[in-house]
């Protein structure tokens, strides 16, 4: 990548796993386009990932403040693009539960206005975030591409309208396309803040602070939990294969492994205490079930590593120990 700096855009840039993108790709010696309308995205990202690259690099960055729902602004940031990575995008089962329409309107609508402006721009290839939520209520574990279930949520159901747009627009315009179904990605720059917030960065901000983690039910609930490089890996692997085979295809992006919410709570808490021996960790309260969630999930990462090459780096505590001490920092 160094030796052919290419255009790469990248939505939702200010965001969590939009902004590690840019910043890989910036210290990769690439040129690159952000957009992001600030929605769930955060200024201090991009200033971070300004922080980390360098003034030379970042130089190479440009941002356009605007929202995916408008096309003339996916017309203007997809100008010039070689590849683009859609990762904008309304998170969360229970926003969805509470506002459908606008979920629909940045997941839906805003995914087929990036779609055409690709397509109409000469992108060789899209590569979006597709998410596990597409399993829906599909019993089997783990998790393989071919076998959904019905949808729990609206979110996804945007999720899953993504993934039969990107294949028709394949077959119908010839723009290469992958999606990689994202299972609980975590690390730096997570947002804590909100109703809506992820579990991993709310709960170790709780513990430093000395309130209770709230788990939703039993506690026994599982998920697969996927370090933020691994995803980066996947992306730059999608956006790059030369294989035909790998084209129009989605892919699970995880470890291939589960951990309870129980045994979440209990390694987040040795690793604060580690870093904080001074820190008195409530015990965690137990509340209801939240409507829409799956009570368990994993991935088979079979197909990506067969097509893609994908081998992830971080397992849920690798990726932990790494990210500790941003999180540390940054709460206390």
């Amino acid at each position: 990548m160094r030796d052919v700096p290419r255009r790469w855009l990248v939505t939702g840039a200010a965001g969590f796993i939009g902004s590690h993108l840019a910043e890989t790709l910036l210290a990769l010696g690439q040129d690159v386009v952000g957009i992001d309308n600030f929605a769930t995205g955060h200024r201090r990202n991009l200033d971070e990932v300004r922080g980390i690259v360098g003034n030379e690099a970042w130089a190479r960055f440009t941002f356009i403040e605007g929202d995916i729902v408008d096309l003339a602004t996916c017309r203007r940031a997809c100008e010039g693009a070689s590849f683009v990575l859609h990762q904008a995008a309304l998170g969360s089962v229970p926003r969805s539960l509470k506002d459908p329409l606008a979920t629909h309107a940045a997941n839906a609508t805003g995914f087929l206005n990036m779609l055409v402006a690709a397509r109409d721009a000469g992108a060789q290839r899209f590569v979006y975030a597709a998410s596990s939520s597409t399993y829906g209520d599909h019993p089997a574990l783990p998790k393989v591409e071919e076998n959904i279930g019905r949808p729990l949520s609206p979110y996804a159901v945007t999720k899953y309208v993504n993934e039969l747009y990107a294949d028709v627009f394949a077959r119908s315009y010839g723009l290469h396309s992958v999606g990689l179904r994202y299972f609980n990605v975590f690390g730096a720059r997570q947002d804590p803040d909100g109703p809506y917030a992820a579990v991993i960065p709310l709960w170790v901000r709780n513990m430093l602070r000395g309130e209770a983690c709230v788990i939703n039910g039993d506690g026994e609930t599982s998920r697969d939990f996927c370090y933020v490089a691994n995803a980066v890996q996947a992306n730059l692997l999608a956006a790059l294969t030369a294989s035909d085979d790998a084209l129009d295809q989605v892919y699970n992006v995880a470890v291939g492994d589960r951990t309870t919410l129980n045994e979440l709570h209990a390694l987040i808490g040795a690793m604060v205490r580690q870093s904080r021996p001074d820190c008195a960790i409530a015990a965690a309260q137990h509340r209801e079930f939240r409507p829409g969630d799956v009570r368990h999930s994993q991935a088979d990462i079979g197909k990506a590593r067969r097509l893609l090459a994908y081998a992830p780096t971080h397992d849920v505590r690798a990726g932990l120990q790494e990210a500790i001490g941003w999180y540390v920092g940054r709460f206390s």
